[in-house]
């Protein structure tokens, strides 16, 4: 007999790991199914090198297109989907047996009923089920026999995707132990390759760019284009202004006056990197490929996904730091720029309310349902509080302070105390709120997932004080309602990442980004005393985070977790900050091998990219109907197309000189 069965969407986290979206985007599609030497002439020869990466991006597409053809694939359910395999349970056995199972990213987790294979009908037939099995992770299967709950095996294994495989269950020699033994059927195709084929392609692009900048380098090469663009230059003059008898010459007095003087020296490192952090925020906003790694992390841990914000966050602080300086230097008074400050956040908050809410793709706002926290409003609080610290205590002359006394090399610090002692009583208090407030129902101190996680015993704890205190505040109908945490550990209750409590921890990531930007103007032009201060704060953060994590993912006293914002979170991924900003302050700014394009042009024009491609998400050719909407490489294609038309718009309006500022 042969019975049929899938991994349900309820309690089973295996349909949720396939699940369509853990990222916290605002697409419509998502809501739905919730629902339920000087630096300017390499950027004369980028316009090309754009150009070819779009076009790179969307000529790719047939080969991945072709891919994902049946020439391409191995046999395979008809029923599968992206991440997702055929497990057929062949029992001999003459009773029936139990299938469960668990994630191996679960941490504590109970195991998840499959499904139930009958026992055999006779020892010459054997009973089979097929089911349908997640391949994101590897995951641990778990027999039981039935109706009396005996364990006859577990088996930890991990599935390859569109792959066939058998389990078989039988007894050895007649006796009373089971062999349980997974088989291949059909070999799993390899949903890496289009990752590859992407690669490849934009590696050989930045290649030819590199060789066509060395050629153009080149002596004789720069002989002959002089000679050409000379001869061009006075043919043009010939033909149109010595030929044009009513033209007006300007006095020669127009060209002799002097240029004026440069307003600020622009690091080209911190715009590179707020473009590094920009572009790939928009990539796994736009599915990332509906890879796992490009999606936010369920609970503890790190993924690629969970990099970028807290980065953007981090050059924030930096870029205030340095704003700051300029205008106190250039005569504006702190009232004056105090209320930039309010009305900047005030912005930044109304265009993540009103303009990029994902509500709107449920119609229109009401706010019954509005989500009042997002990614905008915590930019615009984050930027608020440090910018009013920074305005609290920032120097305006720093040449005049002294540097011969002992504790001359911790300036950087000692001059801004009472912005330190600020951050330390609102770290205190989210230690305190985190540890120490009783929530309902839950363990003080509560940092789990709730659901089926911590063996199930808090469902309805997840995100502890974080989660308890947006619900009390905002209510369940203003916060987000689909978290991530609902794919592996099959939570339900609506927790919101960009929440209340967690802010508090955002603004400690802008003020470490602050203080990056202090060492930069206290050690201005000495690039060895700024990148060893650098990596000293990279160090630093990075102790710290192994101390509060045990260097494990769940062991640890605070983990790495994005949701919550932790304070592990905020010390890792500032660790990471200050250690790629050395390598792109040494790269772009001191030896200049790199002028930072692509990503140096949406990180001048962040807020207008970050906005645009939230509003445009649903339009071509950022997005279109796919012929295999389960194909990783049709989504791949798909996000990069559209990651890259935003570079290259970015790069356009980087060229017109048009930038949006708030």
């Amino acid at each position: 007999m042969s019975k049929q069965g899938t991994v349900g969407s309820g309690n089973n986290h295996g349909k949720g790991e396939t699940g369509e979206n853990e990222t916290y985007t605002s697409s419509c599609e998502e809501l739905k199914r919730a629902r339920p030497r000087e630096m300017t002439r390499p950027e004369k020869c980028t316009f090309p090198l754009a150009a070819l990466a779009l076009v790179a991006a969307v000529c790719v597409a047939p080969l991945a297109a072709d891919m994902s053809t049946p020439a391409f694939r191995h046999r395979k359910h008809g029923i599968l989907k992206m991440d997702e395999a055929l497990l057929t349970v062949n029992n001999e056995l003459d009773t029936g047996v139990v299938v469960s199972w668990i994630s191996e990213r679960c941490h504590q987790c109970l195991y998840q009923q499959l499904g139930v294979v009958p026992a055999a009908p006779s020892p010459a037939r054997l009973s089979s089920v097929e089911f349908v099995v997640s391949t994101q992770h590897e995951i641990t299967l778990q027999l039981n026999s039935t109706p009396v709950n005996l364990d006859l095996c577990m088996v930890p294994f991990h599935f390859g995707e569109h792959g066939n495989y058998s389990l078989w269950l039988k007894n050895l020699n007649n006796s009373s132990v089971v062999n349980c033994s997974v088989v291949t059927d059909a070999d799993p195709i390899n949903s890496f390759i289009p990752i590859l084929v992407a690669f490849l392609i934009f590696a050989g692009l930045v290649l030819v760019s590199a060789i066509g900048r060395t050629i153009l380098g080149l002596d004789v090469v720069k002989s002959i284009l002089f000679r050409i663009g000379g001869s061009m230059e006075t043919e043009r003059l010939i033909n149109s202004e010595l030929g044009s008898p009513g033209r007006t010459v300007p006095p020669v007095t127009d060209n002799i006056l002097p240029p004026l003087p440069n307003r600020s020296k622009r690091l080209r490192s911190l715009d590179t990197f707020r473009g590094i952090s920009l572009v790939i925020m928009v990539f796994v906003n736009y599915g990332g490929g509906r890879y796992w790694f490009f999606r936010h992390e369920s609970w503890n841990g790190l993924t690629v996904a969970d990099l970028v914000f807290p980065w953007f966050v981090f050059i924030m602080g930096t870029s205030i730091a340095l704003s700051t300086n300029f205008l106190l230097l250039a005569g504006s008074t702190r009232c004056s720029l105090l209320r930039k400050v309010v009305g900047r956040s005030l912005q930044l908050f109304i265009i993540g309310v009103l303009i990029i809410n994902p509500n709107y793709c449920q119609g229109p706002l009401s706010w019954d349902n509005l989500r009042i926290p997002g990614v905008l409003q915590r930019l615009a609080w984050s930027y608020l509080v440090v910018a009013c610290l920074d305005l609290l205590v920032a120097k305006g002359h720093l040449d005049i302070l002294t540097t011969g006394a002992w504790w001359s090399p911790f300036l950087d610090i000692l001059l801004y105390w009472p912005a330190w002692l600020c951050m330390l009583l609102l770290e205190i208090l989210w230690l305190f709120l985190t540890f120490q407030l009783p929530v309902p129902d839950c363990p003080t101190g509560y940092l789990g997932p709730g659901g089926i996680g911590d063996m199930g015993l808090y469902p309805n704890c997840t995100g502890g004080a974080a989660g308890f205190i947006d619900r009390w505040l905002l209510g369940e109908n203003h916060i987000y309602k689909t978290p991530s945490s609902r794919v592996i550990y099959a939570s339900h209750v609506p927790f919101d990442p960009e929440g209340v409590l967690g802010s508090i921890n955002s603004v400690l990531m802008a003020f470490l980004g602050l203080q990056a930007g202090k060492i930069i103007l206290h050690y201005r032009d000495l690039h060895t005393s700024i990148m060893s201060r650098f990596l000293i704060w990279g160090l630093l953060l990075g102790a710290i985070s192994a101390l509060l994590t045990k260097c494990s993912t769940d062991q640890g006293f605070i983990p790495v977790n994005k949701n919550l914002w932790s304070l592990s979170y905020v010390t890792t991924l500032a660790c990471f900050a200050f250690v790629l900003l050395v390598l792109l302050y040494y790269t772009v700014d001191v030896k200049r091998w790199w002028s930072g394009a692509p990503f140096y042009y949406p990180g001048m024009n962040s807020i207008l990219v970050y906005v645009g491609h939230e509003v445009f998400e649903e339009y071509f050719p950022f997005r279109w109907r796919m012929a295999n909407s389960q194909s990783h490489a049709e989504h791949l294609i798909q996000n990069l197309v559209a990651t890259s038309c935003w570079v290259f718009i970015s790069y356009v309006l980087y060229r017109k000189k048009i930038f949006w500022k708030i």
